[in-house]
């Protein structure tokens, strides 16, 4: 008999059209959009861009002094805000796949810092500061990495923290109240961890004991902290000021051999304890989410309390402990702005930092390092618009001093669209 005819190969399948959800599709063209009204922003700062850009990558006090880089103004702007609206074209366009978006998105962002400072360079009788900008963005960062890492202990175990601007407050207070009686720096520090573990406490015995709304629950404990300062400060501070409020300052301390490097050594391995402190706790909370059973058990009641509970979980208990840790990083974080900075107290001295960190918080997706690198961000930004008030450039100072906040509207709004927060952020547990 005749053997069966062999049935053709079946045809290779044709990759269909790459599918996007509506989600992804508003996030992709409102960063696109954003990129590209920056990319425009640059263009029209080209009518005010004369001479030549320079940058220092040395300071005065710098013992190697490195050379300073000199840019054309008007090309430099030209070529960074071109890049601009390439990136924000191919966001737009949806022909970015892959690693592509994020290539895109880096590219953007230092073309548009680049093209920003070359044009607020560019003719002045200062050169740019490089490494006083990098040094600065280190120091301002220190708190908001604190803050970050406060937030993701807390939120990733399911409790709200809108708080952290109060225990900043409380803690900056604290500080250098204490620093001022004993003159010890290290007692100033553990007295600032002491109120923010206490302000801690209030957040977990209303927000995890009595089950308060805890977004709400945080404005009043903002507005506590504000209150309650404010008040101590006018009655007892400021009246005996030299003696409540003179705290020492905490020095810089040098790496030995690392911080003779050129430019990297007094930028990275010259700054105060409080610095040092705050990579050593982003790689602590990083190692402790993610490699112990403790870090298991947050990341499970901040999932599926009813599942962890089932399985032997105290939702509460896990909860607490998480808050309270989270007290002592923001602790740390509030004695910066006083022990670690200017040594003394005012009222409502931290100055929305804790929000700031909140949204750091939030840009990192809740992951201790990603958040660490927002809070960075917004120190750098933050510098710059302190730097470029000494070009005197044409901006209002007012508008420089607004730019951390308008980086964080931006970058939660803009950059960053709907994120997925853990799912029982915010959700009291009911033990069934």
């Amino acid at each position: 008999m005749p053997s069966a005819p062999t049935p053709p190969p079946p045809a290779a399948a044709t990759p269909g059209p790459r599918l996007e959800s509506a989600e992804k599709r508003r996030q992709r063209l409102s960063t696109g959009v954003l990129i590209v009204v920056v990319g425009v922003l640059l263009l029209v700062l080209l009518a005010s861009t004369h001479g030549a850009s320079r940058f220092a990558l040395s300071n005065a006090f710098d013992p190697v002094q490195l050379p300073t880089v000199s840019l054309p103004g008007l090309p430099t702007v030209l070529v960074c805000a071109v890049l601009c609206l390439l990136a924000g074209a191919g966001f737009v366009s949806g022909r970015l796949h892959g690693r592509l978006p994020a290539v895109a998105g880096t590219v953007a962002g230092i073309a548009f810092t680049l093209g920003f400072l070359a044009w607020a360079a560019a003719g002045r009788d200062l050169p740019f500061p490089v490494s006083n900008q990098f040094a600065g963005t280190l120091s301002l960062a220190t708190p908001l990495v604190f803050g970050a890492l406060c937030g993701v202990l807390c939120e990733r175990a399911g409790v709200v923290n809108v708080s952290i601007e109060g225990q900043f407050l409380v803690s900056a207070f604290v500080a250098a109240v204490v620093g001022s009686v004993t003159g010890s720096l290290a007692a100033a520090i553990v007295s600032a961890m002491v109120a923010g573990f206490g302000m801690a406490v209030l957040l977990a015995l209303f927000a995890i004991g009595f089950k308060v709304n805890q977004v709400v629950l945080g404005v009043v404990l903002n507005v506590f902290a504000s209150g309650i300062t404010g008040f101590l400060f006018d009655q007892l501070v400021s009246p005996q000021a030299e003696k409540l409020n003179s705290a020492p300052v905490m020095a810089a301390l040098p790496i030995p051999g690392l911080s003779k490097i050129p430019f990297f050594g007094p930028v990275l391995f010259s700054q105060p304890v409080l610095a040092y402190l705050a990579v050593i706790a982003v790689v602590l909370v990083w190692w402790l989410l993610t490699r112990t059973s403790w870090g298991l058990r947050i990341r499970s009641v901040g999932e599926h309390p009813a599942a962890a509970e089932v399985v032997g979980i105290s939702v509460t208990g896990v909860r607490w402990s998480a808050v309270l840790a989270g007290g002592l990083l923001a602790g740390l974080g509030g004695s910066f702005f006083t022990v670690g900075a200017t040594g003394s107290f005012d009222k409502d001295f931290t100055v929305g930092n804790g929000f700031i960190a909140l949204a750091a918080l939030i840009m990192g997706r809740w992951n201790p390092v990603l958040a660490a690198l927002m809070a960075v961000f917004f120190g750098f930004v933050t510098q710059m618009g302190s730097q470029m008030q000494t070009l005197s450039t044409p901006v209002p100072s007012q508008f420089l001093l607004l730019l951390p906040y308008v980086a964080t509207i931006i970058a939660v709004a803009g950059l960053i669209g709907r994120v997925r927060a853990p799912a029982a952020d915010g959700e009291p547990y009911e033990k069934g």
